[in-house]
């Protein structure tokens, strides 16, 4: 089994070889955001309210996960990746936390419906894709996942060419793949 620990470049570039169908990457754009705040929102339970000099701080699950995750991203040698997708996690993981506060039924219904319609999306991406998700491969791929989305949008942007080439050199460029031919 591949080490979880190997350098964002690796990862990713790893990841963008089941990923280069510019449709699969665009459902992943949505599923993606969607499964994190999901798992957010099934995290937000039990809330652990802590007394500290700066007030109230409210420790669930989810922000435990956060934080576990963000010492993994910013460990993978990007280090404006790891920020950026730490920060949009963060901000997933603040909207999640009024979920806490809902009825039970609400709560579950939300974030396992959620949950579900993220998967059901990121299987029609691996449809025009003509490949199998990438964690089936590498369990890992869970975690790249949301640094792979957040590297592409950084990529519209212009940020991080050299990281961007490096994945098209050794993934190869996107493309849309004619469904008519076998992947």
């Amino acid at each position: 089994m591949p080490s979880p620990f190997r350098p964002a470049r690796e990862l990713l570039v790893q990841y963008a070889r089941y990923h280069r169908d510019r449709r699969n990457i665009a459902t992943h754009f949505v599923g993606i955001p969607m499964i994190v705040f999901a798992l957010c929102v099934l995290l937000a339970r039990p809330v652990l309210d802590v007394s500290t000099p700066a007030g109230i701080l409210a420790l669930t699950p989810a922000v435990a996960l956060w934080t576990c995750s963000t010492l993994w991203y910013l460990t993978r040698g990007e280090f404006l990746l790891g920020v950026a997708v730490s920060l949009v996690n963060g901000v997933l993981v603040m909207l999640a936390g009024p979920a806490a506060s809902i009825g039970t039924v609400t709560w579950l219904a939300w974030g396992l419906g959620l949950f579900l319609l993220g998967w059901v999306i990121q299987f029609l991406g691996h449809l025009y894709e003509g490949r199998k998700p990438a964690f089936t491969d590498d369990l890992i791929g869970l975690l790249v996942g949301p640094q792979f989305v957040t590297a592409e949008a950084l990529f519209s942007f212009g940020l991080l060419r050299g990281l961007r080439d490096e994945i098209e050199r050794r993934a190869g460029p996107t493309h849309v793949r004619d469904l008519a031919l076998p992947a």
